[in-house]
Parts: C-alpha cells; sequence; structure tokens
C-alpha cells in the first residue's frame, strides 16, 4: 500500500505546536493499517522529562461520546427510549412539567435547555460566560473537593433556563450528561462508571482507558497545566484532581491510541447498532462554551471539510488538559491528540480571548493530520 502519511511533516507540525507554546503534546494519526504516532516537548516542565505516544491522559468531554454510546446501547437493549421523557425515569430530579417536555435524546444533544451547574459549583467561576469576571480560585479550593452528582444537577436544574427543551440552537451543558449517568444507574443498578466501563469501555477491548475513582492518572502520564486566560501565570499543574465536579460528563483518562481504536469501532457499527449509530448522526446546531455553533449529535461532532469528506469526533479540555479526535465517515483517516494547556488564550480589553500562535499551529497539525 502506498504511504499516504507524510511522516516527516507530521512530525514538523506537532514540534510546531510545542514551539508555540504547549509544554507537550502527543497524537496519533491512523490511515487504513498505517499508523504514525509522535510526541514533542515535556511531560514536566521542572525536569524537562519528556511527553511520549503512550502516555495516559484525562480527555475531558471526549468522556461524553462513551456516556452516549453506554446509554444507545441501553436503548438497543430496550431498557431506554430516547424519546421518552426524562421524568418518566427520573422525576425526582427533573420534576413536574419540564420533566415531561426533557426527552432522554434531548439530553444527549444538548437541547434540554437545562442550564450548566459548573458558575453555580465552582464560585470563582460565577460570571461565566464573561471570563474576565472570572479568577481561578475555585480550581485549587475544589481540587480535593468530592461533588454529589445530585447536588449538582439540583444546581443545573434550578438556574435559569437557556432554551425550549428540544428547541434549536441548543446548549452545551454538563448537567445533561450528569442526568444521563443517573439514567443509567436507574436502568442497570449500577454505578454508571461501572456500566460505561462494562458495556463500552472493555467491549472496545480499551486498556488504557478508565473513569476514574481516585485523584491521580495511574500509568505514565504527563502533567497537566492550566494557565485560565493568562491568570495563573505560570501555568499551574492540576493533573491530581478530584473528578467528580464532572463524573460520566468530562472525567476519562485515556490514550490517543484508545481513542482511535473506540472511535473507529463506535463508527464502524461495533459498538452499538446501526440505527442506535444512525440516531448518533443526526445532528442540530449547537452553542458551545466558547459561543461556538457545533453541529452536534448524540454524543458527537460533526466536521466538513470541503474536499475530504465528513468527520465525526469530540473534544475535551479539564484543568490542564485537553484533546480532540477526529475520524473520517468511512473510517480510513484518523486523528487523536492531546495536549497538556488548556486556556492559553490571553483575554483582551473587551474580555475576549485573543488569538494566539498554538491555535494555528494546532490547525495545521489537524489540517495535515486529516486531509494531508
Amino acid at each position: 500500500m502506498t504511504n499516504t502519511l507524510d511522516t516527516a511533516k507530521l512530525r514538523a507540525a506537532l514540534k510546531g505546536i510545542h514551539r508555540a507554546g504547549v509544554p507537550g503534546v502527543f497524537a496519533e494519526v491512523r490511515d487504513h493499517d498505517q499508523i504514525w504516532s509522535g510526541a514533542a516537548g515535556f511531560a514536566d516542565m521542572t525536569t524537562d522529562n519528556p511527553v511520549t505516544p503512550d502516555m495516559r491522559h484525562r480527555v475531558g468531554s471526549l468522556t461524553k461520546t462513551f456516556t452516549a454510546a453506554a446509554v444507545l446501547y441501553q436503548v438497543d437493549s430496550g431498557e431506554v427510549e430516547l424519546d421518552k421523557p426524562i421524568g418518566h425515569y427520573l422525576p425526582h430530579l427533573v420534576p413536574g412539567e419540564r420533566g415531561e417536555q426533557i426527552t432522554v435524546r434531548s439530553l444527549i444533544n444538548h437541547t434540554s435547555g437545562l442550564a450548566e451547574y459548573l458558575p453555580y459549583a465552582y464560585s470563582s467561576l460565577r460570571a461565566f460566560p464573561v471570563m474576565a469576571k472570572t479568577t481561578p480560585q475555585s480550581l485549587d479550593d475544589n481540587r480535593f473537593t468530592h461533588f454529589d452528582p445530585l447536588e449538582l444537577i439540583a444546581m443545573g436544574v434550578s438556574a435559569p433556563a437557556t432554551g425550549t427543551p428540544g428547541g434549536n440552537p441548543g446548549v452545551y451543558s454538563n448537567t445533561n450528561y450528569l442526568l444521563l449517568g443517573q439514567l443509567l444507574e436507574l436502568v442497570t443498578g449500577t454505578s454508571a462508571e461501572k456500566c460505561i466501563t462494562r458495556d463500552v469501555i472493555e467491549r472496545a477491548g480499551l486498556r488504557d482507558t478508565e473513569l476514574p475513582t481516585g485523584t491521580r492518572i495511574s500509568g505514565p502520564h504527563s502533567l497537566h497545566y492550566e494557565s485560565w486566560f493568562g491568570m495563573i501565570d505560570p501555568p499551574r499543574d492540576y493533573s491530581v484532581y478530584d473528578m467528580s465536579f464532572v463524573g460520566p460528563a468530562a472525567s476519562l483518562i485515556s490514550t490517543v491510541a484508545d481513542l482511535n481504536r473506540f472511535y473507529g469501532l463506535l463508527l464502524d457499527g461495533e459498538i452499538i447498532s446501526e440505527s442506535a449509530l444512525e440516531h448518533m448522526q443526526r445532528t442540530v446546531p449547537v452553542i458551545s462554551f466558547e459561543g461556538k455553533t457545533l453541529e452536534y449529535g448524540l454524543g458527537l461532532h460533526r466536521m466538513t471539510i470541503p474536499g475530504h469528506g465528513t468527520f465525526w469526533g469530540h473534544d475535551g479540555s479539564v484543568w490542564g488538559g485537553g484533546a480532540i479526535t477526529w475520524t473520517r465517515d468511512e473510517g480510513e483517516r484518523q486523528l487523536s491528540l492531546a495536549v497538556n494547556l488548556q486556556r492559553w488564550n490571553r483575554l483582551d480589553a473587551t474580555g475576549r480571548p485573543q488569538p494566539h500562535p498554538i491555535d494555528t499551529a494546532l490547525q495545521t497539525f489537524v489540517q495535515l493530520a486529516l486531509c494531508g
């Protein structure tokens, strides 16, 4: 087979992300049976220990695809109906008329109208999404706080609605996925973490992927450096953290190899049925935390690159850690990438994040990996 992966260019582009300001970055690119992996920069800026492509990493909201797949597995099993109201299953969490209007589907695709709970759980983020009026103090205050998901859900449910249930555009909210975690617990009789592990992670044969129960990342990993728009200078490590603040919405630990394997199997119909996958790929407009409009399905983003096809995947962010993954519709081209710095953009006088060379370097690498 002709080698379609220009490894020299991929290495150079990955190094470009590091030179632009990311301490450490690593990735895996697949094209049919060809696999390239690479890394650039440091896992620890105090020791200059290098990052390696096999490192485990907190991948943030890529967790949502795993949680959505677990729910759809229960749809396949006849235990959950996508268009049944969440009030039918969890009336004590979303009571009354609202519970009858919000469906399971609208939770998975963020059209429930339920607000994000994080600004209510983290006091220094209360002004979100006005970033200039936030501070990173709560990140430190809650490093070892173990949150009750029911309390977090109550914060999101009681907050002012962001829209009409089922209406467009939807608004991205972690509250939706904490509710899905409670739904999984109800219908399976086990914790959401055990359910997702059994029905998704283990079925996909992912050896280095887990929903953590402790505060540390086991195995080889990098530190996770958070900048919070330049308010933490120099950036501080948050790799040791109690992830109960996001649970089944964004707590997953994985590797770039496991991510490519999972999304490849998922889109090939190996994790859930073809009919469930069809539902997963029905997209609606959803407004992200950054104010961008996403083409969002059931735990999946859709991206179209003119001349190169349609790609499915997700991005994710936690304090200090970020990841992105994309798989071409036909499945033969894949990219998963992890970085150990987040919110590197500083704010301008109006409070808006300014462009940063890291953004351009990342875009260059993604374009090369998916289309080169």
